[in-house]
């Protein structure tokens, strides 16, 4: 590009950047160093800058005469009998025509812009790019971008371990030689193998408390976090409850060590349709960003070798395996979920714990480790299609039949009764008596319950607050579902069969005073607390596998409910 070039490609740049005075003011002084005369090309343009007090400041010499150049008033003398649409004459020469007449602030800015925008593409195609037409920051800074920014530092990437010990190839074979089996045993070193699984989680408070999901440390003998700025800790496990699929983690980290943390926000006004944002682990990609909308509310979902899980969210947010124990955030930041599952087979139908449940859970691990069982002191049933057309049901609605109430139980004190139909629990409604038994599993204690009932023709509204199981409540109801009297034995450590109801399960099945129960469901009753664990697991359940011990033999029994 030669200098000339350069120097006139400068020129039109500086021309396309400034104001509407400063180009009028380029022009003019542009046109004084090309020609003598002050004329520009053929136009004659002269344009100079003076404090005259009009709005610009501005005076335009035409003729030799000055004028006051008054933006607001335009000119409208047309002493040229041709005139293009911009104020130019046209088709004239001499002096007449050699000078062209601008008329008018509406006309001087219709010359700016034509100047403007063929400045813009003469210079596009030299293959510049000018300021002005720079990416607006505003445009890019969404609020996303700083809902990441602020809540992005406290996810975790979280990693566990699990050893396994690899069995021999060389297993004892029945009526073989002990020593030639050994001989071959000998030659087996016993080893181990180190499986290990990702997720993810959120710091939720400043001392170092984890939030993720059950499933994701369930079994794991060791678990390491990693946080976004690279930072490695071990942590430890405070509590897990699989009923609601969550865990709390404690990260082991020095005194002097801080930590970024998001603090727990609220599930309770969510919007179908509300902008969401999920960070996690997927695939091992730590602090991966998918965003998208909530779908739906109070979703269930069932999960293959678990109990069906009520009230989940639905979001299109893409979720894949690592994402599990990452947050869910709003588009303010707060955090209102915890990723925990994907709808197999397809894509952008994910699911998250709502924060409000996750953070009645959290109560519980952070004081006792554990949630404690829960009771209301009712009990259910289906509905019978004979009895729907006696109690005349309206269609279209289900539910289940309260046969039994408990005297001062929580739901005695609250005004449900015997005979009642709960058509609704906690704003979900309710099809059958299996629906109510899981969603009363995922309770805590103190818990706000809100239930609709339906008797004699009537809807009514009750509110009812889940309290812990008594302990002394625990034996009466073993012994109206198991038919067994029991009694804790110290010496033992387990609870010992005192007496048989008699005409019921257990006699038939053949126990009697004397045994021992060793276990409920997997659940070991080797402490007192033991027993109303598993007694609140029977809910809803038509039998149950228990373990019973009669002198040095165990008995692995199915024990149908009453």
């Amino acid at each position: 590009m030669t200098a000339e070039r350069t120097q006139a490609t400068d020129f039109w740049v500086s021309l396309a950047r400034g104001s509407e005075p400063e180009r009028l003011l380029r022009l003019q002084n542009h046109d004084a160093t090309r020609s003598p005369s002050g004329s520009l090309g053929q136009s004659g343009l002269r344009a100079q800058t003076r404090n005259s007090g009009s709005q610009h400041g501005m005076r335009m010499s035409r003729a030799g005469q000055d004028r006051a150049f008054a933006p607001s008033i335009p000119d409208t003398r047309l002493d040229s009998p041709g005139r293009d649409r911009w104020g130019f004459a046209l088709g004239r020469t001499g002096a007449e025509s050699s000078t062209p007449t601008i008329v008018g602030s509406a006309t001087v800015l219709r010359v700016a812009t034509v100047l403007r925008v063929a400045t813009l593409l003469w210079v596009a195609t030299l293959g510049l790019a000018p300021s002005a037409l720079a990416a607006d920051p505003f445009l890019r800074r969404t609020a996303t971008v700083d809902v990441v920014e602020r809540v992005g530092p406290s996810v975790v990437n979280i990693t566990t371990e699990r050893i396994t010990e690899i069995k021999s190839p060389f297993p004892r074979r029945p009526g073989a030689d002990p020593f030639f089996e050994d001989f071959f045993s000998n030659f087996f070193e016993p080893r181990s193998r180190t499986v290990q699984s990702l997720g993810s989680g959120v710091i939720f408070d400043r001392n170092g408390h984890v939030l993720t999901n059950e499933h994701v440390i369930a079994r794991a003998d060791r678990v390491r976090v990693q946080i976004a700025d690279g930072r490695e800790f071990d942590a430890e496990l405070v509590g897990a409850d699989p009923t609601n699929d969550i865990a709390v983690l404690q990260i082991l980290v020095e005194d002097d060590e801080v930590l970024p943390f998001t603090t727990p926000g609220s599930s309770s006004d969510l919007m179908v349709g509300e902008p969401v944002i999920a960070i996690g682990n997927p695939f091992g990609l730590s602090n991966s960003v998918t965003t998208g909308v909530i779908s739906a509310t109070n979703r269930s979902l069932n999960t293959k070798g678990s109990l069906p899980f009520h009230g989940l969210l639905q979001t299109d947010a893409l979720i894949n395996p690592g994402n599990s124990g990452g947050p869910l955030l709003n588009a303010e930041g707060q955090l209102i979920g915890i990723n925990a599952a994907i709808y197999g087979g397809a894509q952008g139908i994910g699911f998250a714990i709502p924060i409000d449940v996750a953070n009645r859970v959290i109560r519980e691990l952070l004081l006792h480790g554990e949630v404690h069982p829960v009771w209301l002191g009712l009990e259910f049933q289906d509905i019978e299609p004979a009895l729907r057309q006696v109690i005349d049901l309206p269609a279209g609605f289900g539910g289940a039949l309260i046969h039994r109430l408990q005297p001062g139980s929580p739901a005695s004190r609250s005004g449900v009764r015997r005979g009642d139909i709960v058509t609704s629990f906690d704003g979900q409604t309710i099809k059958n008596a299996q629906q109510l038994f899981e969603m009363l599993d995922g309770m805590t204690a103190g818990q706000e319950l809100r239930l609709e009932l339906f008797h004699d023709g009537a809807f009514r509204n009750v509110a009812a607050r889940a309290e812990e199981l008594p302990q002394s409540m625990v034996r009466n109801i073993a012994s109206r579902m198991l038919g067994l009297d029991l009694e804790y034995s110290q010496t033992h450590l387990a609870w010992e069969v005192i007496d048989v109801d008699p005409g019921s399960a257990s006699e038939a099945l053949g126990l009697r005073g004397g045994d021992f129960l060793l276990g409920v469901n997997g659940v070991p009753l080797s402490t007192q607390k033991d027993l109303r664990r598993a007694i609140a697991r029977l809910r809803g359940r038509a039998r149950a596998l228990v373990v019973v011990q009669r002198g040095p033999g165990r008995y692995h029994l199915t024990l149908p409910l009453q």
